[in-house]
């Protein structure tokens, strides 16, 4: 039997099994940004996790890029979380809140109604290649306004300010999101930071951002109750990082000594597993893997638990579409088929209506 159903002592927190439920943005946080009664079923049905690791969840309004998703920056915000966290609680779960400020991924459309005149903000003035969803349709991303040293270190305070508003509703911890193109990556990656001041530059310079992030989060809450996510060489959203290696790696040295709950890694790009094994020997901490194929059925990943590669491994879309994976993944299936149609926006439908085994 493998281990991967064995509890684990994350930092202090408990997990009941070795299993987490990865970070995915389902767009369902209409009014105010606020998570709903919805929202609360939704992780309360994943509780069996290990860990429930939620959607991407915006530390101040011009961090959001993309519609109706939440934020953790108002009371009614905190609120709204606490039913969440409530819910997942008295299913016997545990749930950190990732925080992802999009930075130049987004529009203007999508912040018009917060008070001012908001605009993406970026490393640098360089605009992502593609397109974004508004409520408006597709529109091109726009140039972001490079932030000053003042705004790199308000924006810093934001993130410390919105970990501890998540430890006041409930949340068991925070990930800060480091990965997939939005605002610390673009500071890590040498394509989105052509800045020349300390912020960037020099490998040193372009780490800076995600360690001073990680070590304020950290400061406010515990970095037992804190942990870190990257992608190394990942190049979606129009992240360039040819020579991923020396950031990362001078990155991992830099937050090592802080004591994190974790180090979270998705491995996005191919041939990045040797980059993965690299940092799982550097990192003393809890190592999550989220690997670059969770395959058909996903329980060949439960492999690299086994091997030593990760002390957890971290689910997708397998879990939005089997609540509960875990028992799946036990009994080897059967497992329901995730519908993409359904996975942003909408009501219950690919939400909530999954079935569990047993209907």
């Amino acid at each position: 039997m493998t281990t991967a159903f064995d509890p684990i002592d994350l930092s202090g927190t408990q997990l009941a099994n070795r299993i987490a439920m990865a970070p995915m943005t389902r767009s369902r946080a209409a009014a105010g940004r606020v998570p709903t009664e919805l929202t609360a079923e939704y992780y309360a049905q994943r509780a069996s996790a290990g860990l429930i690791i939620t959607e991407g969840i915006q530390p101040s309004p011009v961090g959001q890029g993309y519609p109706d998703t939440p934020g953790l920056h108002s009371e009614e915000q905190k609120a709204g979380w606490r039913t969440v966290t409530d819910a997942v609680r008295a299913k016997g779960g545990r749930i950190f809140a990732q925080l992802m400020h999009t930075g130049r991924i987004g529009h203007p459309d999508l912040l018009a109604d917060h008070p001012g005149d908001l605009h993406p903000v970026g490393a640098s003035a360089v605009a992502a290649p593609g397109r974004v969803f508004t409520h408006e349709g597709p529109k091109d991303f726009v140039t972001p306004r490079e932030l000053t040293d003042a705004e790199v270190r308000a924006t810093i305070a934001e993130y410390a300010a919105a970990a501890r508003n998540a430890v006041d509703a409930g949340f068991d911890g925070v990930e800060v999101h480091g990965a997939n193109g939005y605002l610390i990556h673009q500071f890590l990656a040498p394509g989105s930071n052509r800045r020349t001041d300390a912020w960037g530059g020099s490998v040193e310079g372009r780490i800076r951002f995600a360690v001073e992030v990680t070590r304020a989060v950290a400061a406010e809450i515990g970095p037992e109750r804190t942990g870190l996510r990257i992608s190394p060489g990942n190049p979606f959203n129009g992240i360039e990082e040819p020579d991923p290696e020396p950031t990362y790696t001078a990155l991992v040295e830099a937050v090592e000594p802080l004591g994190l709950a974790y180090l979270h890694v998705l491995e996005a790009a191919p041939g990045t597993r040797e980059l993965t094994l690299a940092l799982r020997k550097q990192f003393s901490g809890a190592f999550v893997l989220n690997p670059a194929t969770e395959g058909p059925t996903g329980r060949e990943a439960l492999t690299l638990i086994e091997d030593g590669t990760a002390d957890l491994v971290a689910f997708g879309a397998l879990f939005i579409a089997n609540p509960d994976l875990p028992a799946r993944l036990r009994a080897e299936g059967p497992y329901n088929t995730p519908d993409p149609a359904t996975f942003y926006g909408g009501d219950h439908r690919g939400y909530t209506d999954y079935p569990a085994l047993g209907g």
